[in-house]
């Protein structure tokens, strides 16, 4: 699902207008992306925190040239699924009538 799939699903869902469920979305990923921007972290109970890894600087090695480089430090985003999404994508025998949508 992309970004439109999911507007256009809470549109029908919801029963607003696609310019509402697009407010919405944009609202829901911004305000997200400025959190983490900050450093903040995001958790969302049955589903999973999306956390900011901060990495220190280390010295690298360009693989084609065997040349030693300078990395910087970074900060970067990153998802830990949580255990009820962790189980209902796990399913057994390939069973989706139980843990699907």
């Amino acid at each position: 699902m992309n970004k439109s799939e999911l507007i256009e699903r809470l549109a029908e869902r919801s029963q607003i207008s696609h310019h509402q469920a697009e407010e919405i979305v944009s609202l829901i990923i911004n305000k997200m992306r400025d959190t983490m921007a900050q450093g903040g972290r995001i958790e969302i109970r049955g589903f999973g925190s999306f956390v900011v890894k901060h990495y220190d600087a280390y010295q690298g090695r360009n693989p084609k040239t065997g040349e030693t480089i300078a990395v910087a430090p970074k900060r970067l985003p990153f998802f830990k699924v949580g255990k009820e999404l962790k189980e209902r994508v796990d399913f057994k025998d390939g069973d989706l009538s139980e843990k699907g949508s």
